[in-house]
């Protein structure tokens, strides 16, 4: 705890002191004035421990004396000194300044309004569910979900998650426990994990592509106690159930499928059954888990990334204040349910905002405006290949005929925003980058061309989410003399990273449920000795005004459909399917089309790769978005000293037969297998005449 000198606040960094005369004198210790400037002495000490520059000190200094008195003498020196710094250039900090405050101030204001109401709820012992109870009691016979022609009100979803809190709960389930959830979109998808959510039971919303291994990992790596299923994916469930292990209780909801009977129990009537009021709930914090949402990474197959109370509440709050949306919005969310776009970013304008959200099975480029026109929407969602699709669809009078006022999501290309936002009239972009598990999440809030996002510059440790440098090689952080990180200037790209700050909901990195998987996420000595960071993983760089434009993702991650795509996970079933030691998976850009197709070169020095066979066993082995597109065959390749296949050079020569003597292939989509990658081909691809 500091102290506060009554004729002077006493500021100390390990370079200088810094002394400001105060006119508190006079002024009660519980006085207003008081408390006012001890918050601001406070945010003045920890600017002056986080920034680097001289600009930003004098500037700093300029405004802290104006705001608690100066003498004359002190104040003709320090006016001379801030004049000197604006000849000496410092006039281009000062114009950022100006032309960044307004924004900062906005966010910032929003930031707190959301902070105030977390640490309410933390004091309340509040939670989603209690917010959600709340939401209901305001508008109970409102539309909350939108699914086909089925209408969902408030009071419906409040009453089936009811039932389903109270089943479980007599079935023996108690705070702590997990339950993996494992169906296509339909609202009884939210209403399950709410219920559960209801009694303290965590959900771990699986992605319904996934198939065998993947699919038994993911219910693994929570510890889950049961699986509740939709009985579409009966067939996916009865190739991987002997795998589950025994004392697994299994559920499905949906049309009765009789070849069940046996190991699977009904769901739906016992749900039915049950007591529809409120449950005997357990004392349920904000930052207790709320569910498991799966995340591709460097460690090979799916990790389980934990979503709190406290998370949830302040992703969706984020957007919908920053993005200026209201309770009266009707949102499309064509989004899959179990990632944090569509699950979290989407479901949670109707949790806790009350919008009314309309939730399809799966994406339809030709039925999107049209859905739009009838359902009344006015926000949609989107991730960049959405939007492609939709330009690349032929023109239909709905597509100029809907109320859509606000398109958010993340992945529109700089390339196609103008273009998309004149061709359907959309007036506003609402472009966020974040990471499922990350504390270091941007939003573009004034749709600023071709930004994922911005950061303060003028108080940079009111919000400490930064770029580092990293090395191209090996990926690890570029450390100075004084070992902390060397932080990137406007216009040099590096990794995103955001300062971790235990007891801070917004600033906490909650991490995986799988320990070791955490650390490898975690940088220290990052902004000063002794601090931790969160590593996004992706490459941003930042212009003159805080204003950060995405560049690429490091490691061994890349992004495709809309999905991660984890190269070890890959790599791994590739090398179980043609039995070779030496292969790699990455991604490669195909141009005009967003993120990387997956690329895989495979050593094969006596040509005994059987590519119909190795097709038909990616099918198999994995959902369509982590299968390969093209296939490069090599006799030899150099390898690192861990005997891991050197990528640089792999990426750089990427799908271009003309850059390598080496067999090429690529996914015919026609015929359904890999076929020779001719230099025709390859101009048919780049051109959209072959397309994926």
């Amino acid at each position: 705890m500091r102290t506060f000198d009554t004729k002077h606040t006493i500021l100390q960094s390990s370079k200088s002191n810094i002394i400001i005369l105060s006119h508190l004198e006079r002024m009660g210790s519980k006085s207003v004035e008081f408390r006012l400037a001890r918050v601001l002495r406070d945010f003045v000490w920890d600017y002056l421990l986080q920034t680097t520059t001289m600009k930003s000190l004098l500037f700093l200094i300029l405004a802290s004396v104006l705001c608690f008195g100066f003498d004359l003498s002190i104040g003709i020196s320090l006016l001379a000194c801030f004049f000197i710094y604006l000849l000496t250039g410092g006039w281009r900090f000062a114009w950022v300044v100006i032309r960044t405050f307004p924004r900062d101030a906005r966010a910032l204001s929003y930031l707190i309004m959301i902070k105030l109401n977390m640490r309410w709820l933390m004091r309340t012992n509040g939670n989603l569910t209690t917010v959600f109870a709340k939401t209901v009691k305001r508008q109970p016979e409102k539309a909350a979900m939108l699914f086909e022609n089925q209408t969902w009100t408030f009071r419906q979803v409040d009453e089936y998650s009811n039932a389903v809190a109270n089943y479980f709960h007599d079935a023996g389930y108690r705070q702590g426990d997990v339950i993996a959830i494992f169906m296509e979109t339909r609202p009884e998808f939210v209403c399950l994990w709410l219920g559960l959510a209801k009694i303290g039971v965590t959900g771990a919303l699986i992605n319904f592509n996934l198939r065998m291994e993947a699919l038994v990992h993911c219910v693994k790596a929570a510890d889950a106690k049961a699986l509740i299923f939709g009985t579409e994916l009966t067939q996916a469930m009865k190739d991987a159930n002997g795998s589950f292990g025994r004392h697994m209780s299994i559920y499905c909801t949906g049309p009765r499928d009789p070849s069940l009977n046996g190991w699977a129990s009904n769901l739906d009537p016992l749900i039915e059954m049950s007591l529809k009021h409120p449950p005997n709930a357990p004392v349920i914090k904000l930052n207790d888990k709320l569910f498991f949402i799966y995340t591709s990474g460097t460690t090979g197959l799916p990790k389980a990334a934990v979503i709190t109370h406290g998370r949830f509440y302040y992703m969706s709050q984020g957007v919908h204040k920053m993005f200026s949306m209201r309770s009266s919005d009707v949102i499309y969310d064509t989004l899959p349910l179990y990632h944090s776009a569509g699950g979290i970013l989407g479901v949670g304008q109707m949790i806790i905002s009350g919008c009314t959200l309309v939730v399809k099975k799966k994406f339809s480029a030709s039925k999107f405006w049209d859905d739009c026109v009838a359902y009344n929407c006015t926000v949609i969602q989107y991730i960049g290949e959405i939007c492609r699709y939709l330009l690349a669809q032929p023109f239909r009078p709905t597509e100029t005929q809907h109320q859509v006022r606000l398109a958010y999501g993340n992945g529109l290309r700089p390339q196609i925003w103008e273009q998309f936002v004149s061709r359907f009239g959309v007036k506003k972009i609402g472009e966020f980058y974040g990471a499922t598990e990350g504390n270091a999440n941007v939003l573009n809030m004034e749709g600023k061309m071709g930004a994922v996002g911005f950061t303060t510059r003028i108080a940079p440790a009111l919000y400490p989410v930064t770029l580092i440098k990293v090395d191209k090689e090996t990926g690890e952080p570029v450390r100075g003399r004084n070992g902390l990180c060397v932080h990137c200037q406007p216009g040099e790209p590096g990794e995103l990273v955001g300062k971790i700050i235990k007891g801070d909901i917004i600033r906490e990195f909650d991490g995986y449920s799988n320990q070791s998987a955490t650390e490898k996420k975690v940088a220290r000595d990052v902004f000063s000795k002794g601090d931790m960071a969160f590593l996004t993983g992706d490459v941003l760089v930042m212009d003159q005004f805080g204003y950060l434009y995405f560049r690429d993702r490091t490691g061994d991650t890349f992004r495709w459909k809309g999905e991660n795509v984890s190269t070890a996970e890959v790599e791994a079933v590739i090398s179980n399917i043609i039995k070779l030691k030496d292969a790699a998976v990455y991604g490669v850009e195909i141009p005009g089309m967003e993120g990387r197709a997956g690329m895989a070169a495979i050593v094969d020095k006596h040509h005994t790769v059987n590519l119909k066979a190795l097709q038909r066993d990616l099918q198999k082995s994995l959902p369509p978005y982590a299968r390969p597109i093209f296939i490069r065959l090599m006799e030899e390749v150099d390898t690192t000293g861990t005997f891991k296949l050197k990528k640089t050079e792999l990426k750089k020569v990427g799908f271009n037969p003309a850059l390598t003597g080496d067999k090429m292939f690529y996914l015919d989509s026609k015929i359904g297998e890999f076929t020779p990658l001719s230099k025709q081909s390859y101009n048919d691809i780049c051109g959209g005449k072959i397309r994926f």
